[in-house]
C-alpha cells in the first residue's frame, strides 16, 4: 500500500534525558525517523526535554518542543497544531508510557490523532508480564513457568508453587529496573517488595530462573501487508542472567545452528503477528536450553530499541528510517534500500563480517555500588567493533572502551590471583571478559572456566586461541619472527601496542616491521548484502589484507592493496574525531557537536570523514558524514585512516576528552589540528602553566599547588590552608575529585589517586567555601571573542558543573561580577590563541571572580545554549576553526526570553546502596531543559530552596 494521504503531520515523542537503560540510541532513532518523514513532505512536530541531542535540533523537525514529557505538554502542542498521527515508538519506554497515558485519558481521541507504528494493545500485552505470558501460551510458544503477582501475599503463594531459584520481573519498567534473581527463600521478601514498588502499576512476574541458558535476539520489521524481514540475529556472549544491555553481544549469532535459527525465526514472526497487526520494528528475545535446545520466549519489544540501533549499525540497514516510512503506509517492496540505492528494502541483510558490542560501565563514580551484573542494567554506554572474525571484532571493541586497556589483555594488567579469578568468573561484573582471558593465561582449565561462566564453549575456545597465539609469538625475537605469525595476530585484532608488550619491544618497532613486510590495514565497506550488489554507502571498517607478507622498498598506497574498498578522492578533506562510548562526564552532547561540525565542514566544501565507535549515536549514522570509519578512537586506527585519506587536518575539540587525548600525538606526527593548537589545549590542562598565564593576565584564581606524593601534599596543605580540592590532572567529569578538610583525609585521598592513576600530577586548590559558581562559553578566532552564554549554578561551588542546576542567563549576579566574567573570558580566550570554542568556569566570592579552569573545546553546556538561544553556535565555531569565517562575520541574534534551567538527571535507582550526595565528581547521566518566564516560578523556587541539600565532599 502506498503512503497514507491523510497523514500530513506527525508528532514524534522523544525519550527525555539520558538515564541508564535508555540512552542516545533513541536520539539516533528519532533523528532518522524525523528526517525520513520530512523526505515524504510530512510536517514533523517533535517533543523531547533533552537539550543535548541532535534529535531536538531545528535541522530535524519543523517544530521542536523542548518540554517535559507529560500529558500537559502534549495537550499544549495539540491545541497549537493540527496533528494527524503520533509516532511513539522512537522514544523508548518513556515515549510508549506517555502514549499509553494519553490514550487512557482520551487525549488522542479528543484531538483526532491516530497512533501509528504500534498498537496500544500490543504494548500492553508485551509490557504486562501476565498478559505476555498468557498470549505466548495461547500461541503455543514456550515461556518460563510463572505467574503475575499484584500483592505481596500473591507473590509469596506463587514462589511456593514454583520453588527456587526464581526471577522477579516488574511490569512497565525500563532496563530491568526492580528485577532480580532470588536464590534462597530468605531473600525473597525484600526482592518481592522492591519489584512491586519499582513497577508503576505495582505488579511483578514471579517465574522460574533460566540462568545459564543461552540468550539470542532477533530484530524484525513488518509492513502493513504482513511482509516480514529479519534484519539480524544477535547472540549474547553472556548466558541468561545478565541484562542484555550489560551483555557482550555478537552479530550475527555465532553458535546458532540453522535448524534452531529457522525455528526461532518462525516463532518471532508468530509472536509479532500474535500481539497486533501494526507496521514497524520489533525486538524479540529468546532463551535456549544448552542441554536440550528447547526454546522459550523471554520478551518482545514492539518498538525501536537499543538492539535496533546496534542492528542498524551492524548491518547498515536503517531500521528507524524504514520503520517510519512503513508507519505511514508504505510496504517494504515499495521502498528502496538506502545502502545500495537501487535494490528493494524488502530483503534480509547478509553480512560477511562480525560485530561485537561491549558495554561501558562507570562503577568508579558510585563508591559502594553493587558491581555485580544481573537483571537490572547498569552500563552507561557501549562500544562496537567490526572485524572479519570474532577475535578481531572483540579486540577492536575492547580498544574502543577507553579503560586504559589496549585490547583484550596482552598489556601486563592481568589478574593472577586464583581465588579472585574464580570469584569473578562465577559472579560476573564489568571485567569478567578480561578475567576469562587472565584465567586461561594463569592455566585454569577450560572445563573449570566453562563451568563457572556457563559461556558457550565456542566463545571460550576463541579466547583460549589468543593465549596460544601469544605463547607462540613469545618464542621469537622481532628479528626472527615469521611475518606470517605477525599477520595472523593482526588479523585477530591485536594492536601494535599489544604485540610490543608480548615481544618486549617499542610499539614503533612493530609498526616499522609491519610496513616493511606489507602487513597493512585495508578498508572494507559495510554493505548489508555481502557484496552481492554494489553499496552506495561510504561506511567502512578496517581489517588486514590477505596477501602473503613480502618485503617492500616502500609501502604501496592502501588504495592499491588487494581487497581495499575505500577509494580516496582528490577533494580537500577534514577528519572529525568522535567521542567514543558514552560515560558519565562525556555523553551525547559531544555527539551533537561532532554532527554539527561535520555539517558545517560540508557547507564549507570539505569532504568530511567521521571516526567513531559508538553504535548508539547520530554521528555514526552512515548518511551524516561523507565517509564514516566505524573504528576505535585509538591511536593506531586513527593514524592509519589519516595516512590513507591525507586530510587537510583533524578536528579534535568537538569529541570531548577522547578526541583531545589524540592532540599531542597528532602534533608530534606532523598532522595539522584544525582550530586551537595542541600547545594551547595542553596549557589549559596543565594547572601550573595555566596559573602562570592567569597571573600574567592579572586574573584571580584560588591558591593551588601540584604534588606527586602524600608527604608533599601535607607540606603544601600548610601553605594553602583547608578545605582543599584534590584532583588528578587530565581527567574529565571530575574523575577522582574530592574536597578534604584535614590532613588524614588529604593523605588518604592522595594515596587513592596514586593507586588508581600512577605517575599523575595531583592538584591541590584552596577550596572557596560558599562561593557561587558560574561558567561562560565563547567562540574565538584568535583575535575576537563572542560570548555565547553565561550560566549561573544554583548550587554553591563544590558540586560538579555537570551535576548542578544552572540558569541561562545568570539570575542574581551583579553587573560588576558579569563584567569581570566577560572581561576574563575574552582575555583568556585570546591569550590561549583559541580558534573555536572555549568554556571557562568561575567561582565568585565577595563580588570577586576567580577562574577555576578553562577548556578550549566544546563543552557540555554548548548544546544547551544553542537550544535555549536558538543559534547554531557549533556551526559558527567550526567555520571559524576551518578559517572560513571570522567572529565578526556572524550576525548573532540570540532569542532571549526568560530563563532556561539545566536540570541534571541521575540514575541512582540502579545503585540503591549508594548515597545521593553530590560533590566535585560528576554523577549525572543526562540532563533536561526547562524554560521559565521569571524567578517567581514554582519549579525554580523549589530547586533554589534545596540548593545545599546534597552538597557533599
Amino acid at each position: 500500500m502506498p503512503k497514507n494521504p491523510h497523514i500530513r503531520s506527525i508528532l514524534i515523542i522523544g525519550s527525555g534525558p539520558i538515564v541508564i537503560g535508555q540512552a542516545c540510541e533513541f536520539d539516533y532513532a528519532g533523528s532518522q525517523a524525523a528526517r525520513s518523514l520530512r523526505d515524504e513532505g510530512i510536517e514533523v512536530i517533535l517533543i523531547n526535554s533533552n537539550p543535548a541531542t541532535i534529535m531536538t535540533d531545528p535541522i530535524n523537525a519543523d517544530h521542536v518542543y523542548l518540554k517535559p514529557l507529560e500529558k500537559k505538554s502534549i495537550i499544549e502542542i495539540l491545541e497549537k497544531h493540527t496533528v494527524d498521527a503520533v509516532l511513539p515508538t522512537m522514544g523508548g519506554q518513556t515515549a510508549l508510557n506517555l502514549a499509553i497515558d494519553c490514550d487512557k485519558a482520551g487525549i488522542w481521541q479528543k484531538y483526532g490523532v491516530q497512533i501509528i507504528g504500534v498498537d496500544i494493545r500490543a504494548i500492553e500485552t508485551t509490557e504486562d508480564r501476565e498478559k505476555f505470558r498468557l498470549k505466548m501460551l495461547e500461541l503455543g510458544i514456550g515461556v518460563c513457568k510463572g505467574r503475575t503477582a499484584r500483592s505481596f501475599l500473591e507473590g509469596k503463594e506463587i514462589a511456593q508453587e514454583i520453588g527456587f531459584p526464581l526471577v522477579i520481573r516488574p511490569s512497565f519498567t525500563l532496563g530491568g529496573t526492580g528485577g532480580g534473581f532470588v536464590e534462597k527463600p530468605e531473600d525473597f521478601d525484600r526482592a518481592l517488595n522492591n519489584g512491586l514498588h519499582a513497577s508503576p502499576v505495582h505488579e511483578v512476574l514471579v517465574e522460574q530462573s533460566v540462568t545459564g541458558w543461552k540468550e539470542y535476539e532477533l530484530e524484525l520489521l513488518r509492513d502493513g501487508a504482513g511482509n516480514f524481514i529479519i534484519i539480524c540475529s544477535i547472540e549474547n556472549f553472556d548466558p541468561m542472567g545478565i541484562h542484555t544491555g550489560d551483555s557482550i553481544t555478537v552479530a550475527p549469532a555465532m553458535t546458532l545452528p540453522d535448524t534452531l535459527y529457522q525455528q526461532m525465526r518462525d516463532l518471532a514472526i508468530k509472536m509479532m503477528d500474535g500481539i497486533g497487526k501494526f507496521a514497524g520494528g520489533c525486538n524479540v528475545q529468546f532463551s535456549v536450553n544448552p542441554e536440550t535446545d528447547d526454546i522459550i520466549a523471554i520478551e518482545i519489544n514492539p518498538r525501536v530499541s537499543r538492539s535496533s540501533a546496534l542492528a542498524s549499525k551492524a548491518t547498515g540497514y536503517p531500521i528507524a528510517k524504514i520503520a517510519a516510512k512503513m508507519a505511514i503506509g508504505y510496504n517494504l517492496d515499495e521502498l528502496i534500500n538506502p545502502i545500495t540505492g537501487s535494490t528493494s528494502a524488502f530483503f534480509e541483510p547478509a553480512i560477511d563480517y562480525v560485530i561485537v558490542k561491549v558495554p561501558r560501565w562507570n562503577f568508579d563514580k558510585f563508591p559502594g555500588a553493587d558491581r555485580s551484573l544481573g537483571l537490572q542494567m547498569k552500563s552507561v554506554g557501549e562500544a562496537m567493533g567490526i572485524g572479519r572474525n570474532f577475535q578481531e571484532a572483540l579486540q577492536k571493541a575492547c580498544q574502543s572502551l577507553e579503560i586504559r586497556r589496549n585490547g583484550l589483555g596482552a598489556d601486563g594488567k592481568e589478574l593472577t590471583d586464583q581465588k579472585a579469578l574464580t570469584e569473578s568468573l562465577a559472579h560476573p561484573s564489568w571485567n569478567r571478559l578480561f578475567h576469562i582471558y587472565d584465567a586461561f593465561k594463569a592455566g585454569m582449565s577450560f572445563q573449570t572456566i566453562q563451568k563457572l561462566t556457563r559461556i558457550d564453549p565456542w566463545f571460550l575456545h576463541q579466547i583460549e586461541e589468543l593465549i596460544e597465539l601469544e605463547r607462540e609469538i613469545q618464542q621469537y625475537d622481532l628479528d626472527d619472527v615469521p611475518p606470517e605469525l605477525i599477520r595472523t595476530a593482526k588479523q585477530k585484532g591485536y594492536a601494535d601496542r599489544q604485540l610490543a608488550h608480548i615481544m618486549q619491544v617499542r610499539e614503533s618497532k612493530i609498526y616499522k616491521y609491519r610496513q616493511k613486510h606489507n602487513i597493512r590495514r585495508i578498508y572494507k565497506c559495510v554493505d548489508t548484502c555481502a557484496a552481492e550488489f554494489e553499496a552506495k554507502t561510504p561506511y567502512y571498517y578496517s581489517t588486514f589484507n590477505n596477501a602473503v607478507p613480502q618485503i617492500l622498498d616502500r609501502p604501496e598506497p592502501v588504495s592499491d592493496l588487494p581487497g581495499n574498498e575505500s577509494i580516496v578522492s582528490n577533494r580537500k578533506k577534514v577528519v572529525v574525531l568522535g567521542s567514543g562510548p558514552n560515560r558519565i562526564g562525556q555523553g551525547i552532547e559531544f555527539d551533537y557537536s561532532c554532527v554539527h561540525g561535520v555539517l558545517a565542514a560540508k557547507e564549507c566544501g570539505y569532504e568530511t570523514i567521521m571516526i567513531n565507535c559508538n553504535p548508539e549515536t547520530v554521528s555514526t549514522d552512515p548518511d551524516v558524514a561523507d565517509k564514516l570509519y566505524f573504528e576505535p578512537v585509538f591511536w593506531e586506527h586513527v593514524h592509519a585512516i589519516i595516512q590513507h585519506e591525507q586530510p587537510e587536518g583533524v578536528i579534535v575539540q568537538l569529541g570531548g576528552q577522547t578526541a583531545l587525548k589524540m592532540a599531542e600525538k597528532l602534533t608530534r606526527y606532523g598532522i595539522k589540528i584544525i582550530g586551537t593548537s595542541w600547545e594551547a589545549l595542553d596549557l589549559a590542562e596543565d594547572r601550573g602553566h595555566f596559573s602562570s598565564l592567569l597571573r600574567d593576565l592579572n586574573i584571580p584564581y584560588p591558591k593551588f599547588g601540584t604534588v606527586r606524593d602524600s608527604q608533599a601534599a601535607l607540606d603544601l596543605a600548610k601553605d594553602l590552608g583547608f578545605p582543599l580540592l584534590v584532583r588528578p590532572s587530565y581527567v574529565l567529569g571530575g574523575q577522582s575529585m574530592k574536597i578534604v578538610i584535614n590532613e588524614a583525609e588529604l593523605e588518604q585521598h592522595v594515596m587513592k589517586i596514586l593507586n588508581d592513576i600512577p605517575d599523575n600530577n595531583i592538584l591541590l586548590d584552596h577550596f572557596l567555601e560558599n562561593a557561587i559558581e558560574a561558567e561562560s562559553d565563547a567562540i574565538c578566532d584568535g583575535e575576537d571573542v563572542h560570548i555565547i552564554g553565561i550560566m549561573e549554578h544554583i548550587e554553591p561551588a563544590g558540586i560538579h558543573s555537570g551535576d548542578s542546576y544552572a540558569l541561562l542567563p545568570p539570575f542574581d549576579l551583579s553587573e560588576n561580577v558579569i563584567r569581570q566574567i566577560e572581561e576574563y573570558t575574552k582575555r583568556i580566550a585570546v591569550a590561549l590563541k583559541t580558534v573555536g570554542l572555549i568554556n571557562i568556569q568561575f567561582a565568585i566570592k565577595d563580588e570577586k571572580v576567580y577562574v577555576i579552569e578553562a577548556n578550549p573545546r566544546a563543552s557540555r553546556t554548548v548544546p544547551f545554549i544553542c537550544k535555549a538561544y536558538r543559534e547554531p553556535y557549533v556551526n559558527y565555531a567550526t567555520k571559524v576553526m576551518l578559517g572560513e569565517k571570522k567572529v565578526k562575520d556572524f550576525n548573532f541574534k540570540p532569542h532571549k526570553n526568560g530563563y532556561a534551567i539545566k536540570i541534571p538527571v541521575f540514575s541512582f535507582n540502579k545503585f540503591p546502596n549508594v548515597n545521593k550526595e553530590l560533590g566535585p565528581e560528576m554523577k549525572s547521566t543526562g540532563e533536561g531543559i526547562y524554560f521559565i518566564d521569571d524567578l517567581t516560578d514554582d519549579f525554580f523556587q523549589k530547586v533554589y530552596s534545596e540548593r545545599n541539600l546534597y552538597l557533599s565532599r
